[in-house]
């Protein structure tokens, strides 16, 4: 296993499917959340210290409704991987299911967000 040549590419090229999927985008969200949380400390830090036009395009940008659809996708699907993840490795011996697993993920990730999503639609649309 250790002779093995494999390129760049090979290596590097998609081979998963939908563990590796999860797995990716888990990641990706979590490195969502971390930008988010990190930004608005900044932002917060300097509209409260200097009152800066910066922080204050941060903010809005943080009230609009486009960008709140994709930061609950961002926290929902991580939440919710993650709870998939602590009780895979909980109950090691669930770990034959992972593929089932992640659709139940989905399944229970879908009606969630599409209820969340409808009801900020539907409130930013009647103008609150």
């Amino acid at each position: 296993m250790g002779n093995r040549k494999v390129s760049y590419y090979q290596g590097m090229r998609y081979q998963g499917g939908g563990p590796m999927l999860a797995w990716i985008l888990h990641r990706l969200s979590g490195l969502g959340i971390l930008t988010f949380v990190g930004l608005h400390v900044i932002a917060s830090f300097f509209m409260q210290q200097l009152g800066s036009d910066w922080a204050t395009f941060i903010n809005t940008l943080y009230e609009s409704w486009i960008f709140q659809i994709v930061a609950i996708f961002v926290v929902l699907f991580h939440a919710i991987g993650g709870l998939r993840i602590a009780i895979l490795d909980l109950w090691p011996r669930f770990l034959v299911f992972q593929r089932e697993s992640i659709w139940l993920q989905w399944l229970i990730f879908l009606p969630i967000y599409g209820l969340t999503i409808f009801i900020l639609i539907q409130h930013a649309l009647a103008g609150g």
